[in-house]
């Protein structure tokens, strides 16, 4: 397999430390509010690689962080008249109804800020010892200066950034692009823990490294995250984490686009953005999944209407096929005939091809044009009156193929055509054979008003839900 590692701007072969035991670390949500379908996409991308590998035989351990102490949770508090603890955990629980929506796996840790103080403290420390850090009058900076490779993941010109850069009003760092590690507490109101330097919290940028090193080591094989975070967050926590421990942070970098409305990057802090709990009124959750993985990951997406009708269109093109399976599958009987294990043979092939799709950095896009082809092929093979063993086959292929991309699942109890229904296709059937056409036309239009209608073919009839 090979990864684009945003460090080295080139795709590599991806050879983890242990194959048994591959380190991911994902940047979490701050949860001040519902995430957005910006937010989404990492969340999905990142679920699909721990899925892929996991499908061609890797262990992975996968962490992803809760940021649930913030300015912007703090504000949003003060704005309901309530406390950080209760907005973070009322949307921590809110994140994963939209995830699990989303068939985002949870994650083998989802560490909290809140629940990691001391190893936050005791991080600190030791940048301090080492030189890298400074404290004055409660606050504690990261001094960016003495780490010789700051800028080395998102290639910044560093010069031209110092220039730039201000200190803030009610800042006393020394230099305008050093960054906090530890905020003192500004009231006695706020939420805040004892430390050396007295009651404060921790910055941002601390949090990644001090958790993901007491979930994965030190030195972790994939770090992945937004292409928004590559500076400063990640550039931070890369400085933060080598200075700390002397060794490379993370072997392989991975960064997904942005999502953008009218060419424009979506974001809370320009309002212009779509919760997933609100699109999730109009599309069920695999629909979103769909659309998100329909493109390149690291390629920007437009989000819209029309897109999202696509994604709907496409998902339900795979789900028919896989009911006219289900449909073969509990009407036919029998073992494979000649010409349908050769039929097999040929639709095995389009495992080859996602698999080499899936190994070229995670390209889901083709990944799904394979599996468009594979349907095709499918219909075109599976005929009225296939054996049920060809049926089971086939479905197992398309579902396997599917699986990965974390698909075809979330149907709130219509996977499975039920009963009534499988009786009145049957009994249009035989209409159809003694040529009762006005008996197969009602059946026809009883099956239109439950949600369903049938697509008579050469290849005999298709199922198709409306």
């Amino acid at each position: 397999m090979k990864i684009y590692n945003t460090m080295t701007r080139k795709k590599e072969d991806f050879v983890p430390m242990d194959k048994n035991d591959v380190k991911i670390y994902v940047c979490g949500p701050t949860v001040y509010n519902y995430f957005h379908i910006g937010n989404a996409r990492p969340f999905v991308v990142f679920d699909t690689l721990r899925k892929y590998l996991k499908y061609r035989g890797y262990g992975v351990n996968f962490v992803q962080n809760f940021t649930d102490v913030d300015d912007k949770i703090i504000n949003k508090a003060k704005e309901e008249g309530s406390n950080a603890k209760e907005i973070a955990e009322r949307f921590i629980k809110e994140y994963f109804d939209d995830a699990e929506a989303l068939n985002v796996a949870v994650a083998d840790a989802h560490p909290k800020v809140s629940e990691n103080i001391q190893e936050i403290i005791d991080f600190v420390s030791t940048l301090i010892e080492k030189g890298y850090a400074y404290e004055i009058d409660g606050d504690v900076y990261y001094s960016t200066k003495k780490f010789e490779d700051y800028g080395k993941l998102s290639r910044q010109n560093l010069e031209e950034l110092d220039l730039g850069s201000r200190i803030a009003l009610g800042e006393v760092k020394k230099d305008p692009m050093d960054f906090a590690l530890w905020k003192k507490r500004k009231n006695e109101d706020e939420i805040s823990w004892e430390s050396p330097w007295g009651k404060g919290r921790p910055g941002w940028h601390i949090e990644c490294s001090t958790m993901s090193k007491k979930h994965l080591g030190e030195t972790i094989d994939i770090h992945g995250g937004g292409q928004d975070l590559q500076f400063p967050h990640h550039e931070n926590e890369i400085a933060q984490s080598e200075a700390c421990n002397g060794k490379t942070f993370a072997n392989y970098w991975m960064h997904n686009g942005y999502i953008t409305i009218d060419g424009e990057k979506m974001s809370k802090s320009l309002g212009n953005f779509s919760t997933v709990r609100d699109i999730r009124k109009i599309y069920d959750g695999e629909v979103i999944r769909f659309f998100l993985l329909a493109g390149h990951y690291r390629s920007p997406i437009n989000f819209n209407d029309k897109l999202m009708e696509s994604a709907e269109t496409g998902l339900t093109r795979l789900r028919t096929a896989k009911e006219n399976l289900l449909y073969l599958i509990d009407r036919e009987e029998g073992n494979m005939t000649e010409m349908e294990k050769q039929s097999l043979k040929g639709l095995d092939g389009f495992r080859d091809k996602f698999i080499k799709a899936m190994d070229d950095d995670l390209n889901t896009a083709d990944g799904i044009s394979t599996i468009f082809e594979l349907v095709t092929a499918i219909n075109t093979a599976v005929k009225d009156g296939s054996s049920k063993e060809f049926a089971q086959e086939a479905l197992g292929l398309l579902t396997e193929l599917c699986d990965v991309l974390g698909i075809l699942k979330i149907r709130e109890n219509k996977d499975e055509v039920d009963d009534e229904i499988k009786d009145l296709i049957q009994e249009r059937q035989i209409a159809r054979t003694n040529k009762d056409f006005k008996r197969a036309d009602e059946i026809r239009d009883i099956l239109k008003e439950k949600g369903i209608t049938l697509k008579d073919t050469s290849q005999g009839v298709q199922i198709v839900r409306i």
